[in-house]
């Protein structure tokens, strides 16, 4: 897995949990406890998190230290090939509901080659990308933008959802698990998903791959809930979940991504 993939997982594993043990992230993250304390280390220098006798706990830091601007930067390349990916399987003339997260706004930003589309919107980050595109008629869903997330969430944005119905939804997810199914770290965030999913004709999942054999803390729907896929590479991550998704009938696609074997966070 490149490191900043598993920075990203191991910064919302533990601050999902609050607190997590060295050995807990090996067995999650499928890597050494000395690979964890590596990452931890680093995680720590961004006064990210704070290492603790056998593992680490989250920190209270503002919310623009650990939202979409910092992990936007981590995984640039991946989402940059998953988007595009995504984006191919979207219909001209289609009605297109596009969740928040840092793959979905780079979705936001290859839409307008499949125009014409109508497109709603639950980030204002993907607002922005969508913005006065030839051929997009955009909609920003209402609700109450989360802090350092910039997703839309609450009781107007549920409401606005049960008024509308959507050909295709773009969902990120924070997990993807054979037995949990799809899950969130934010109760907000799963509400709104599992709204949105309720209002599609069809889901696509745009995640990578480290997110496969994970479980967050709300859970979203079964895996059937979404028709397809797009992920990273999946060689050696979490049989059992990729597994189960093939025999739920969900459709994986994992387009050829060039990404670094190594990295760094950003400073």
């Amino acid at each position: 897995m490149p490191v900043p993939d598993r920075l990203d997982l191991t910064l919302r594993l533990v601050r999902g949990s609050g607190k997590l043990t060295l050995a807990e992230l090996a067995e999650r993250l499928g890597v050494s406890e000395m690979t964890v304390r590596r990452d931890l280390d680093q995680l720590q220098e961004q006064g990210l998190v704070r290492r603790v006798r056998g593992g680490a706990v989250a920190l209270d830091v503002p919310a623009e230290r650990a939202g979409f601007s910092v992990r936007e930067q981590w995984l640039a390349a991946t989402k940059a090939g998953l988007a595009r990916a995504a984006a191919e399987l979207i219909e001209p003339g289609s009605t297109v509901l596009l969740d928040a997260g840092t793959t979905t706004a780079e979705v936001a930003a290859h839409l307008a080659r499949r125009a014409p589309l109508t497109v709603a919107v639950l980030s204002l980050q993907a607002a922005v990308r969508l913005a006065d595109q030839t051929g997009i008629r955009l909609l920003v869903i209402g609700g109450e933008s989360r802090a350092g997330e910039r997703s839309l969430v609450g009781p107007l944005a549920l409401a606005a959802l049960d008024q509308l119905r959507f050909d295709t939804f773009v969902m990120s997810i924070g997990a993807v698990h054979h037995e949990l199914g799809w899950s969130e770290f934010d109760l907000d965030d799963a509400a709104v998903k599992r709204a949105a999913l309720r209002r599609a004709g069809r889901t696509i999942v745009v995640a990578d791959a480290t997110k496969l054999g994970v479980q967050a803390f709300a859970r979203v729907g079964p895996l059937d809930a979404a028709d397809v896929l797009v992920t990273s590479d999946i060689s050696d991550i979490s049989p059992e979940t990729v597994d189960a998704l093939r025999a739920a009938g969900v459709q994986i696609v994992t387009p050829a991504i060039a990404i670094p074997a190594e990295g760094a966070l950003p400073s």
